[in-house]
This record gives structure tokens, C-alpha cells and sequence, in this order.
């Protein structure tokens, strides 16, 4: 976790977003989030009703999924800033390149996950720490955006609190499938 007190305000933090270049047609920008939509698909067994958390201005993951026939409600502070779909259930919650944002990232992991019922998956993505001594050289740190890190640990102990299945996908694809109707929300 970043230091509080050197995390910039939110109209800092929205002109570092309103310069990304993710470009609805951008080749190499759908190919970055099949990492995602290929898992989160393949566990789809119908058209289904999903969640893209922190969907940016872009939103190119909510348009694959509904190319293939998902309905996508989509949520970001910034850009789709509609608090009424954070009150509904869905069968899947996307969330990529958003974690690492978050100044309280176990408070909305654990507002995601009441949002599905059991046995539906939040996938994530986001770099994870491969070990303390890598830290300090490490590039995705110096992002200032960039405030909680996390590692294959961190989320398996989240996972175990929230009795959730884990998964790893590669480098930094994460998927928590919830197992029952328990909130552990100490």
C-alpha cells in the first residue's frame, strides 16, 4: 500500500486516465483483454448478466463479452459513475487494471463478491509482487495512480476469508468464485 499522504487528488488522478490511449478498435488493446474474456467465456455456460467495475472510458471488455452475448452493465468512477448498478446481482464481475487503485481494495472486493450469487466468478487483473526483493526495481510501483500491490498470497489469504475459490491465469489474471452465501466482512 502506497503512503497516504503522497496519493494524488481525484482530478490528478482522472488526468493520468484521460490520457490512456484505449481505443475501442485498437488491435493490441482487445488482444491485452482476451487474457480475460477467454477464461471468464469459457466458464459462461449462457448468456449472462456481468459487471465491468472501473470500465474506463473505453470500455472494450463490456463490448467483447456482449459480442458473444453477455449483457454488460458498466460502472467507473470516472466515467460511468452510476451507483444504482452496484446495487444488483450478477452472474460475473469483471474488473481489470483496478485493483491496484483502490485505497481500500478489501472493502470493494468483499461490495464485488456480495454482488454474486455462489459459484460466480470476479476476475481481476492486475501485476502481481513477485517477491520483496524485486519491489524496490519494479515499474508498475512508480504508476502514481498506482496506490495497493498485491500478491498470489495476498489473494490467497482474501480468498480464504471470503471462502472463495482461487485461481491464477497466467501472470495477473485472478479469479475468486464464491463458494457460499458467507460474508466474512471482519
Amino acid at each position: 500500500m502506497a503512503d497516504p499522504n503522497s496519493r494524488l487528488t481525484p482530478a490528478q488522478e482522472k488526468a493520468i486516465y484521460d490520457s490512456h490511449e484505449n481505443d475501442l478498435e485498437d488491435a493490441g488493446y482487445r488482444r491485452f483483454l482476451t487474457r480475460v474474456s477467454e477464461p471468464l467465456i469459457a466458464r459462461l455456460s449462457k448468456p449472462s448478466l456481468g459487471l465491468d467495475f472501473g470500465c474506463g472510458p473505453g470500455p472494450l471488455l463490456a463490448k467483447m463479452l456482449e459480442e458473444v452475448g453477455h449483457q454488460v452493465s458498466l460502472f467507473d468512477l470516472y466515467y460511468a459513475n452510476n451507483p444504482e448498478v452496484l446495487k444488483q446481482q450478477y452472474d460475473f464481475i469483471v474488473s481489470t487494471e483496478v485493483v491496484e487503485h483502490l485505497a481500500k481494495p478489501r472493502q470493494v472486493l468483499q461490495q464485488l463478491l456480495a454482488l454474486l450469487d455462489c459459484g460466480q466468478p470476479l476476475v481481476l487483473m492486475t501485476k502481481l509482487v513477485i517477491d520483496k526483493s524485486r519491489f524496490a526495481n519494479w515499474h508498475y510501483k512508480n504508476d502514481l495512480t498506482h496506490i495497493s500491490f498485491f500478491s498470489q498470497k495476498t489473494f490467497a489469504y482474501f480468498a480464504a476469508q471470503q471462502d472463495c475459490d482461487l485461481e491464477f491465469i497466467g501472470n495477473d489474471v485472478i479469479i475468486l468464485t464464491k463458494r457460499n452465501t458467507r460474508q466474512n466482512f471482519e
